[in-house]
C-alpha cells in the first residue's frame, strides 16, 4: 500500500505491507509443515491429557504465567532474571523493567479469566490488555490502544546509513486510521471462530499470529500480546483445557529465525516455512509444559508426604504445599489469606515446615519476608522445562 508522511520536515513517500484478510481454509502448505503440524497437535493433545488427569490443573497457571511473562519480554528486550520475577509481586515492582515484565503477569490473568468467561474478544478488549500492559512504563508515551501513528520496524543491514528510518526499515506495517482498526477487528471475530471444519487450530493459531504482528496495532507491546493470543486463541478453540502452556522460551532462543520467517510470509507468502516453525515451536513448548506438570506433581506429593510421616497433624499444612507449589514464592500475608488462617497461625504453619525442609525464605529480606519450596523453584529452573 503506498504511504506518504514527513519526518522532520522531510517529505517523503513509501510503500507498507498489508496483510490479506485471512480466509476460512489453510493456504497450501509443505509435507514438512504438515508433518510439524501433526506433531504439534499431539503434544498439545497429550499435555492436556495429563493435565486432565490432575486433581488441579490450574494450580500450575501462577507459575506458567510467569515463566513466559520473562521470555515474552526478553524477545522484545527487557530482561530481568527468572529468579527475581518468580521473587517480586507486580505491586513490589520498582524499576521500569520488572514492571514491564510483571504487568504482562496482570495481563494474562485477566485475559484468561475472560476465556474462561467466554467474554468475547473485540479491538476494546485488546485495547485494555494493551493498557494494562503498558500501564507505568515508558512505552505509555501518553497514548494506549490502536496506535495513530505509522510505526516502522527494525533496520536493514544494506541501508544507507543518511536513510530515514521509513526507508531503512526492515518492515513497515499497515498505516495507522480507521481501516487499521478493522482489520484487527475482523482478525480478532476470526481468530475466535472454530475453523477446524477447514483449517487445522494450529495452523488457524499460525495465521492468525502472522496476522496480528503483520498489522502491528498497538505503538509498542505487539509482540507479547500477539504470543499471548496464541494461547488464548488455543484455549478458544478447546485444543487446550488448562492455558499453562509457555511459547515464548522457545522462540526467544530462535528469535532471528522467527523474525525471519514472520517476515517471509509478508514478502513472499511463504506461510509453509512460518506454519512448519511455529507448529515445531508449539509441540516443543507442549512438550516442556507437560514435563514441568508432571515434575511438579511429583514434587508436590514428596512434600505431603513429608509433611505426613512429620508431627504435624493440621490439614492445613498439606493444603500449604498445594500453595507453595501454585505460587513459587509467597509471604505470610498471603498464606493468611489463602487458607483463611490468622497471620499468626500462618506464620507457626510456615516455619513448621521451615523446620521440615518443606519451605525456606527466599532472598534477604528485613520485612516482608517470602518464602518458597526449593524443590519446585528447581523444577521450574531446570533447563528441560523451559522449551529452550
Amino acid at each position: 500500500m503506498p504511504i506518504s508522511g514527513s519526518d522532520h520536515g522531510r517529505e517523503w513517500t513509501h510503500h507498507a505491507f498489508v496483510p490479506d484478510a485471512l480466509r476460512d481454509s489453510s493456504p497450501e502448505l509443505s509435507q514438512a509443515a504438515y508433518r510439524a503440524v501433526a506433531e504439534a497437535r499431539a503434544a498439545l493433545a497429550a499435555l492436556d491429557s495429563t493435565a486432565a488427569r490432575l486433581p488441579n490443573p490450574r494450580l500450575f497457571r501462577h507459575a506458567s504465567i510467569r515463566l513466559e511473562a520473562q521470555a515474552t519480554s526478553a524477545l522484545e528486550g527487557t530482561y530481568e532474571p527468572l529468579m527475581d520475577v518468580l521473587g517480586v509481586e507486580p505491586a513490589e515492582a520498582t524499576s521500569p523493567s520488572m514492571i514491564e515484565v510483571l504487568n504482562y503477569v496482570t495481563v494474562a490473568e485477566l485475559a484468561f479469566d475472560w476465556s474462561a468467561q467466554g467474554r468475547p474478544w473485540s479491538v476494546s478488549t485488546f485495547e485494555e490488555l494493551h493498557r494494562l500492559l503498558m500501564r507505568g512504563t515508558t512505552g505509555e508515551r501518553g497514548f494506549h490502544g490502536v496506535r495513530p501513528i505509522q510505526v516502522v520496524i527494525g533496520r536493514r543491514k544494506d541501508a544507507d546509513p543518511a536513510d530515514l528510518p521509513i526507508k531503512a526499515a526492515r518492515y513497515v506495517p499497515p498505516p495507522p486510521g480507521d481501516d487499521l482498526r478493522r482489520r484487527l477487528a475482523d482478525l480478532l471475530d476470526w481468530a475466535q471462530t472454530d475453523q477446524s471444519t477447514t483449517c487445522d487450530p494450529v495452523v488457524a493459531a499460525a495465521m492468525a499470529h502472522y496476522t496480528f504482528e503483520a498489522l502491528h496495532p498497538f505503538h509498542d507491546g505487539n509482540g507479547r500480546i500477539g504470543r499471548l493470543l496464541v494461547v488464548l486463541q488455543l484455549h478458544r478453540l478447546g485444543v487446550l483445557g488448562e492455558p499453562s502452556i509457555t511459547v515464548s522460551p522457545w522462540f526467544e532462543a530462535r528469535r532471528r529465525r522467527y523474525y525471519d520467517a514472520l517476515l517471509g510470509v509478508s514478502t513472499s507468502g511463504d506461510w509453509s516455512t512460518w506454519v512448519e516453525m511455529f507448529a515445531e515451536g508449539l509441540a516443543s513448548s507442549a512438550t516442556s509444559a507437560r514435563t514441568r506438570m508432571t515434575a511438579l506433581t511429583h514434587v508436590q506429593d514428596d512434600l505431603k508426604e513429608r509433611v505426613r510421616q512429620s508431627r504435624l497433624r493440621t490439614a492445613n499444612a498439606r493444603l500449604l504445599v498445594d500453595f507453595a507449589v501454585a505460587r513459587p514464592t509467597f509471604t505470610v500475608r498471603q498464606v493468611a489469606e489463602e487458607l483463611g488462617l490468622q497471620r499468626p497461625g500462618a506464620k507457626k504453619l510456615v516455619d513448621n515446615l521451615v523446620e521440615l525442609g518443606v519451605l525456606a525464605e527466599y532472598g534477604q529480606r528485613d520485612y516482608n519476608r517470602r518464602y518458597h519450596a526449593p524443590e519446585v523453584l528447581r523444577t521450574l529452573l531446570a533447563p528441560g522445562h523451559h522449551a529452550g
